[in-house]
C-alpha cells in the first residue's frame, strides 16, 4: 500500500456512519462537503466524490496532489485512469487495501467504494459512500460493506 492509498483509507474510516440528511436526498453535511470536492453544488448520486474527497484530504495531509481525476463520476473517473493504475478483474490479480473498486451498469451508473482487506475467501471488505446496509448503490451514508471480486466490479484503480 502506497502512503496516498495508507491515508485516504484512513478517512474513509473515520466517515464511517456519516449519513446524508434529510435521509435519501443526496445531501446535508458531510455529503454536500464531500460534492464540492468535485466542483458540485447541488444534491446527486456521490459515491465518487466520497473517493475523491477521501484522497484529497490525504493528498493535502501528505503535501501532494491528490491522484484522483476530479469527477463525482464512477464511469469517468474509470475512463480516464491511466493504464498504469488501473486493472481489470482478471484471474491472477490480487486487491489489496487502498485500492478503489469500479462498479458498472448497464444502464449507464456505477458505484464504488475503497478496499479495507481482502478476506481469505478473495471478498473485499470495503467502506463506501452514497450505499446502505444492503450494499445499494445509491443509499444514505457511510458504510462497510463485503463484495465479491466479480461483475458488475470491473475492475480496481491502485494509486
Amino acid at each position: 500500500m502506497s502512503a496516498i492509498t495508507d491515508e485516504a483509507l484512513k478517512v474513509a474510516q473515520s466517515q464511517v456512519g456519516q449519513m446524508e440528511n434529510p435521509l435519501g436526498s443526496n445531501w446535508g453535511h458531510p455529503v454536500q462537503d464531500y460534492l464540492a470536492t468535485t466542483g458540485i453544488d447541488e444534491p446527486a448520486a456521490w459515491c465518487m466524490a466520497f473517493q475523491y474527497s477521501c484522497f484529497n484530504q490525504a493528498a493535502s495531509v501528505l503535501g501532494i496532489v491528490n491522484p484522483l481525476t476530479k469527477t463525482a463520476s464512477v464511469s469517468h473517473a474509470w475512463q480516464v485512469a491511466y493504464p498504469y493504475h488501473k486493472s481489470t478483474n482478471i484471474d491472477g490479480f490480487k486487491p489489496q487495501p487502498g485500492d478503489v473498486f469500479i462498479m458498472l451498469f448497464k444502464a449507464g451508473g456505477g458505484h464504488t467504494g475503497i478496499v479495507e482487506s481482502v478476506g481469505d475467501d478473495g471478498t473485499l471488505h470495503t467502506i463506501e459512500g452514497n450505499t446502505d446496509l444492503n450494499g445499494s448503490p445509491e443509499g444514505i451514508g457511510v458504510f462497510r460493506r463485503i463484495r465479491h471480486f466479480s461483475a458488475p466490479i470491473v475492475g480496481l484503480l491502485r494509486y
